[in-house]
């Protein structure tokens, strides 16, 4: 019998199947643990959906006139949006833009040459990772750069010839994957919402499934039904690309708002921003992992609030229609090089409410002349005002007692050494106060100055003289309006410029017939208001009542807030004094010798008011390369009333800046604008007045009324 062969396994081999064994046998105990154990847990957390509320925006309330007509309105648009899971990567949204890309077509002329080179980096990896080193990728490890400076690397490295690659089919994507990119994560973003086609808005529908964060909706831009009128007041929105402003982020975020929610950015949109917002819609996003699997709205949200303005809609078309022929044909005449703007102001000066604020600019537009809207001049342009203005300083020399009621001083030339001959038009002898106004005396209103700054004239003699005077004349201006803000309920609003030089007796004669210190439009009509009212400086109100949305198409709903009359202040002042300028004031338009009677002396409204012509200087030139701007005299003309004279139910300014710039060429455009205005009120308040908007026909001529004498102020 043969002897068996005893087997020899090598220690070391018997080691190595033990260790194998050891390690088979760890990884059997750990799977047991992760499925008999700790399974059900790790299955939920593979099944966990997450939700998460967010907010939807609404449409913008709507503007409104005082008649109820819609100013500003919200048009529906077809939107495509975007909402980004949590942890979605670029390649994913690069995906999505690809598919989105075969359904929509998408400009590409907002791409700037870094989103083009975004997306070749998502999109060429391989050569993407080529153009960074080994070295660089080590400094990274070893925190020598950061990530963000890593691929900034990569930017700079790619070439011209590398994003010639790119077609125009994948710049489209591009341009979709750079919307889907600049959206927050589980907050909607526009893709596009700007002529979006049915069949695009049908077709992504039908592909929802296809296109994971995608969704259609309806999104909203505003519409002005009285198309460029009253625009520059009414302010502008921010656009879904621009979002928040910048400088008002955190202002916005901490009022719940998203950051590419469109806010009012300017004027009427941005001072009742939070008015027109609106409540905004709620939305459940549901969440598994990094993917998007519903929405579910849970409130729809509310449409902003409305404002309901004080403006007059059919008078502010027939006063802008008004200023355009106007300033059209003064353009025609010699002499007006430099005229290029008219403002009109119209206010209620019982309560305050403005009626109309219109102005507008005179532009060569493709070699033609043009106008612009520029509404916006009548509270933030100011200019030197001139006679219109007697009547603040007829008041303040009552007031500090240096003029009684039926004062007389002689007009005649005035010789102050230092200072060039001061004078009236007209040299008109002995007057008192209320011929001063009617015929509109500057040496009146000269000496009534000197007398407040406790000085005396002496012809061909030096004039020293209490310069606290400008403190005190410009305390009563501002009374009135004059030299400080109206308070109107707009943002943006200037005060004016002060003269600072108060050291020269010819600066104080100038001030006392408006030729030193500046006014805007607004403040001319807040100043005149106060005079018809009897002494209540009232605040300028464009905005009359907040009220809720209503879903009927042309009805308003209940008043949320009425805006009340506010005084500002009460003149200090006696009314009988008061009442001597309201007597000036209709003798300017209705008496003999008045500087506007020939404008105004038949009209049956009985109106009262003053003129004014204001010398001034013109800039001209660009002042470019060393160019020097050049100066020019000009002349400023205005006019302020009220009518009627005995129960004013309107107030009005007429300012034109640069009106002419030879005083032989003198053209009347304020007072044919101020009874052109006047007659159209009138006119139109005992109209119907209907609810829709009615375009003025821009093709349309009406004839300008025949130019009147005008006597010399």
């Amino acid at each position: 019998m043969k002897k068996k062969k005893k087997s020899h396994v090598p220690f070391r081999l018997n080691m190595l199947f033990f260790m194998v064994f050891l390690l088979f046998s760890a990884l059997v105990l750990r799977l047991g643990v992760v499925q008999i154990v700790q399974g059900e847990n790790y299955q939920k957390e593979v099944d966990r959906t997450e939700n998460s509320i967010v907010s939807t925006p609404v449409p913008r309330g709507k503007i409104y006139d005082r008649f109820g007509r819609v100013i500003v309105d919200n048009e529906p648009l077809h939107a495509i949006t975007y909402t980004r899971a949590q942890g979605t990567k670029p390649t994913d949204m690069v995906e999505v833009a690809k598919n989105l890309s075969t359904f929509i077509e998408k400009e590409t002329t907002k791409l700037t040459e870094r989103d083009i080179k975004d997306y070749w980096l998502i999109t060429r990896d391989e050569k993407a990772k080529s153009l960074i080193t080994k070295e660089e990728l080590k400094m990274l490890d070893d925190k020598e750069i950061t990530n963000n400076e890593l691929y900034q690397l990569q930017l700079d490295r790619i070439t011209e010839a590398d994003l010639a690659e790119i077609s125009e089919a994948e710049l489209e994507v591009a341009a979709i994957f750079r919307e889907l990119n600049k959206g927050y994560s589980l907050t909607p973003q526009i893709v596009k919402n700007n002529n979006v086609t049915n069949k695009e808005y049908a077709v992504v529908s039908e592909h929802l499934e296809e296109l994971p964060g995608i969704d259609t909706t309806t999104d909203w831009a505003r519409k002005y039904s009285y198309g460029s009128m009253i625009r520059s007041i009414l302010g502008n929105t921010t656009t879904s690309e621009e979002g928040l402003p910048r400088e008002k982020l955190d202002y916005y975020l901490a009022r719940g708002y998203n950051r590419n929610d469109r806010v009012g950015k300017s004027y009427l949109e941005e001072q009742y921003e939070e008015v027109l917002h609106g409540q905004k819609g709620k939305i459940e996003n549901i969440t598994q992992g990094n993917n998007l699997l519903d929405t579910k709205v849970i409130s729809e949200g509310e449409r902003g609030k409305d404002l309901v303005l004080t403006i007059d809609m059919d008078l502010q078309q027939e006063v802008e229609k008004i200023i355009e022929e106007e300033l059209l044909n003064a353009k025609k005449q010699p002499g007006t090089r430099f005229l290029d703007s008219v403002f009109v102001v119209m206010m209620d000066p019982k309560t305050g409410e403005l009626l109309s604020m219109a102005g507008k600019k005179y532009v060569i537009r493709d070699g033609k002349p043009d106008l612009d809207d520029y509404a916006l001049g009548t509270m933030n342009s100011a200019y030197t005002m001139g006679s219109a203005v007697k009547g603040a300083t007829v008041l303040t020399g009552y007031q500090t007692g240096v003029l009684q009621i039926g004062s007389r001083m002689r007009d005649e030339t005035l010789y102050i050494q230092g200072s060039p001959p001061k004078k009236s038009v007209s040299t008109l002898g002995i007057i008192d106060d209320l011929t001063a106004l009617r015929r509109s005396s500057n040496v009146y209103m000269f000496k009534t100055g000197i007398a407040i700054a406790n000085a005396t004239y002496r012809p061909y003699k030096a004039l020293p003289f209490d310069q606290e005077v400008f403190p005190t004349i410009r305390n009563y201006f501002s009374q009135f309006g004059l030299g400080v803000k109206t308070g109107i309920d707009l943002p943006g609003e200037f005060a004016g410029i002060t003269g600072k030089d108060t050291s020269l007796p010819g600066f104080l004669l100038d001030l006392t017939i408006g030729q030193y210190d500046t006014y805007t439009p607004l403040q001319m009509a807040q100043y005149v208001s106060t005079i018809a009212n009897g002494g209540f400086r009232m605040q300028p109100k464009i905005v009359r009542e907040i009220r809720q949305p209503t879903m009927e198409q042309e009805q308003l709903g209940p008043v949320v807030k009425p805006f009340e009359p506010t005084i500002l202040n009460k003149v200090d002042m006696s009314m009988e004094y008061i009442e001597r300028v309201q007597e000036g004031f209709r003798q300017v338009m209705q008496e003999n010798g008045g500087t506007a009677l020939g404008f105004f002396g038949t009209a049956p409204y009985k109106p009262a008011g003053k003129t004014g012509t204001a010398e001034s200087f013109y800039y001209d030139g660009e002042g470019k390369f060393g160019e020097k701007k050049k100066l020019y005299n000009a002349y400023n003309v205005t006019l302020v009333g009220y009518a009627p004279n005995d129960n004013p139910e309107v107030a009005f300014s007429v300012v034109v800046p640069f009106a002419y710039d030879n005083y032989g060429d003198r053209h009347p455009i304020n007072n044919i604008i101020g009874r052109r205005v006047l007659d159209k009120y009138f006119e139109l308040k005992g109209k119907e007045r209907s609810t829709a908007p009615v375009l003025v026909d821009e093709t349309e001529e009406t004839q300008t009324e025949g130019q009147m004498d005008n006597s010399d102020e």
